[in-house]
């Protein structure tokens, strides 16, 4: 049984199927994808959430592939590119991942050359350092010394676009293990692939299609409500797992931290309370539509607060005047309450958007907040392990491991938690 068909538990579904298991997926909703997923706002299919993913996810790329997803179609694939809304900041070129940050630099004019030379040098005493750092270490303690303009312009926006955790307290060993695949994974592997299409059929509902034109069973709008051990048969060894009067071999806990801890708390108090213990953080989406303006690129960094990012969905989805801003490390703005967000999101689009005359009108289209959208990767954090007792694993970008609250992260983890069965 897989408990969850969120990326982590349809990845674990795909794969335990693939090498012969009987599955049955369960899922608390009625849409598939988790905390990446389509919803119906208003009679219209939204995104819970603007994601994105990177040429190193390649394990992402191999699982869609799989299912039947064209994965060139869906994405659309450009260099690494942190501008701002003039068009001014980082863009990679094409190339080695070392030479091409060089190039990138260096090229960055609007900073002094010694801004420019200590940002290279810091990168490479990462490289030399084989990118590990002490694990109480956070990434602000990790960038000390470097100039302003480096940590607001660059550290910063990478470290909450990717831990979805501000500097100040994030992990600089995770940042630092995403830095060193984007850069060292191979060509393209820090290209943004940006989502063309929503996200349920960017993997969730192929992946669904896909486990029950191979004989699986999905099960969806069902939660799963108790979970104990059976002693197997005398002699055999090992036991197995009654999940709702029914009986299986093995139980792949694919669902949020707090259902797996709800989940666990007879069978394994001590796992249960680490999952219960990780701290979140929220992430917010205001979608706006502001016709006849656009971006300086599909996607842009944002100066100030409360978005941190922009994105064109003129360019991504053909949907001329549609923009999404996203709001990550949202706890400030969570309290600050939705009225306040959306209006700060508002002032922003009208510095960022360009087209648009003085006096046409920015509106709103939807307002969506996960409030527990990923762990909070902080520096030291206890995850709890993928093992929770025999014949039974979690799955899910919380458990532990080294990378942070990413598709990648809970692709990775649900195919481990598959291979774990024999």
């Amino acid at each position: 049984a897989v408990v969850g068909a969120g990326w982590a538990g349809l990845a674990a579904a795909v794969e335990a199927t693939g090498r012969g298991h009987i599955v049955t997926v369960l899922e608390t909703a009625r849409t598939p994808g988790g905390r990446a997923r389509t919803v119906q706002v208003g009679g219209e299919a939204l995104d819970n959430g603007q994601h994105i993913l990177i040429g190193a996810y390649r394990d992402t790329l191999r699982l869609m592939d799989r299912v039947g997803v064209e994965v060139e179609r869906v994405l659309h694939r450009m260099p690494l590119t942190l501008v701002d809304p003039a068009g001014k900041g980082l863009v990679l070129p094409r190339g080695p991942g070392p030479i091409a940050l060089a190039r990138a630099v260096l090229a960055l004019d609007d900073w002094p050359l010694a801004d420019r030379l200590a940002l290279l040098a810091r990168s490479a005493r990462w490289a030399l350092g084989r990118f590990r750092a002490p694990p109480g270490q956070t990434v602000s303690q990790l960038s000390q010394g470097l100039p302003d303009a480096v940590l607001r312009e660059l550290v910063e926006p990478l470290c909450v676009a990717a831990l979805n955790t501000p500097a100040r307290a994030a992990s600089a060993q995770v940042f630092l293990r995403v830095l060193r695949d984007a850069m060292l994974a191979g060509s393209g592997s820090s290209d943004l692939l940006l989502p063309r299409v929503p996200m349920g059929s960017l993997f969730p509902e192929a992946a669904c299609d896909w486990l029950m034109r191979h004989g699986a069973t999905v099960r969806m709008g069902h939660r799963a409500q108790s979970l104990r051990p059976v002693p197997a048969e005398t002699g055999s060894g090992g036991c197995r797992w009654e999940l709702d009067a029914e009986t299986f071999d093995g139980v792949v806990l694919a669902c949020p931290a707090r259902e797996a801890s709800r989940l666990t708390v007879e069978v394994s108090p001590r796992w249960s309370a680490t999952a219960a213990s990780l701290p979140s953080e929220p992430i917010t989406t205001v979608t706006l539509e502001s016709p006849g303006s656009r971006l300086a690129r599909p996607m842009v960094r944002l100066p100030g607060e409360p978005a941190q990012f922009a994105f064109d969905h003129g360019v991504l989805w053909d949907r001329p005047g549609r923009f999404t801003f996203v709001v990550s490390a949202a706890g400030h703005w969570a309290q600050a309450g939705t009225e306040a967000t959306v209006a700060a999101v508002i002032e922003q689009a009208a510095h960022a958007l360009s087209g648009r005359g003085p006096g046409d009108p920015i509106r709103v289209v939807a307002c969506l907040s996960e409030r527990r959208a990923t762990f909070r990767c902080e520096a030291g954090l206890e995850r709890p392990p993928m093992e929770v007792a025999p014949g039974l694993v979690a799955a899910g970008d919380f458990v532990r491991g080294p990378y942070p609250a990413t598709l990648e992260g809970a692709v990775r983890s649900g195919l481990s938690a598959a291979r774990h069965f024999r």
